[in-house]
């Protein structure tokens, strides 16, 4: 069987591969850049939720492959939940991610480190011939002011999630998949496919 991640990050189809394997043996995930190229569709929903579900359900309405799709971000206590959904495109282009670190960093530059609150959100939707599931995931921490670390992508050089004293660029790789936001959804996601099949 196989299942497609709408997604041409290669750090996300590895972390897909890496929970869903043990869960579901025999799937096989491939990403966009192993099928028949087709035009995305802009990510116009005002939720993580709908973001997913445009892009699983187009994924699958295109290739006919049960298909994935993750949205997820960053949302920051004093910026009122932003950059959120527009986490990509946070400083204008989207995934530039330095230069979307660099305008969070300037826009809290003021708050106190005790406000500094934050979390990193995902939803998972999956799309195939029965039907549509939604996962979501959370993973609670709060910002440092300068990054650290190598191991992640995004905004992980300055986030340190709830309970360590790094950021998540600086855990492994095995640490981040136990805690993170995307793994929690795909985990959950894992169960409800290893149930139904």
């Amino acid at each position: 069987m196989k299942i497609l991640l709408a997604s041409r990050n290669a750090k996300k189809l590895a972390e897909l591969r890496r929970i869903l394997a043990p869960a579901l043996p025999g799937v096989e995930v491939v990403g966009l850049d192993d099928v028949p190229p087709y035009e995305e569709v802009p990510e116009s929903g005002a939720t993580f939720e709908e973001n997913a579900l445009i892009k699983a359900r187009e994924g699958f309405r295109r290739t006919g492959l049960p298909t994935v799709a993750d949205d997820s971000g960053l949302t920051v206590d004093a910026l009122n939940g932003m950059p959120g959904v527009l986490s990509a495109r946070w400083a204008g282009g989207h995934g530039d991610d330095e230069a979307n670190l660099r305008l969070v960093l300037d826009q809290v530059s003021h708050v106190p480190d005790e406000r500094l609150g934050a979390a990193f959100v995902c939803a998972v939707a999956y799309v195939d011939d029965a039907g549509e599931i939604l996962t979501d995931g959370r993973m609670p921490g709060y910002l440092v002011r300068e990054p650290r670390g190598t191991n992640g992508f995004g905004y992980d050089p300055i986030f340190v999630p709830d309970g360590y004293d790094r950021t998540s660029a600086q855990l492994s790789i095995e640490e981040k998949d136990a805690i993170s936001h995307r793994g929690q959804s795909l985990r959950k996601l894992a169960g409800r496919l290893a149930a139904e099949h």
